[in-house]
């Protein structure tokens, strides 16, 4: 595993992967390998508190709690950190669909805040799944949810699909 990982901190198992390992292998394949513990997850896992927990071909579920390092002045969860995590679920279930030797990046996304997050929500989960995936960009959608199922947040992504060679 550590030839395919730059890693950031070894010790607490967070790192990235390098970028051949990304071009020759399926985003499918590598969230898996996430999930599994082969592949460590990405070093904003632990300051954001989540991580992937299942993937499937269009479809993938995040898992985090949020805690009250991720507070604002107001006395909640940021905003941004329920953002973050429906990003990365909305990323990753495209990822999983995009041809190997290609890459994606979020073009645009939007969050719709629908109830308050504390550090007493408990565990949540975003699950996104992919709408449309064409050969240029790809939508989907995800929402927010507590364990027992209330609604925290929704939100949609459009990605962009492109040769990481051509520059």
């Amino acid at each position: 595993m550590s030839d395919e990982v730059v890693w950031i901190d070894r010790e607490n198992g967070f790192g990235h992967l390098k970028p051949e390992v990304l071009m020759t292998t399926s985003g499918l394949e590598l969230c898996k390998r996430m999930i599994s513990g082969e592949l460590p997850p990405p070093p904003m896992s632990k300051l954001m508190n989540f991580r992937m927990h299942h993937a499937e071909e269009g479809r993938v579920v995040f898992k985090g709690e949020p805690l009250l390092t991720h507070y604002n002045p107001a006395g909640v969860v940021h905003g941004g950190w329920a953002g973050t995590i429906l990003d990365s679920a909305l990323g990753c279930c495209v990822w999983t669909k995009v041809p190997i030797g290609l890459a994606y990046t979020t073009a645009e996304y939007k969050v719709h805040l629908v109830r308050a997050i504390t550090d007493k929500t408990g565990v949540v989960y975003a699950e996104a799944n992919v709408v449309h995936m064409g050969r240029k960009l790809a939508t989907c959608e995800a929402t927010l949810k507590t364990e027992d199922g209330k609604l925290l947040a929704h939100g949609t992504e459009t990605c962009a699909i492109y040769d990481p060679t051509d520059r």
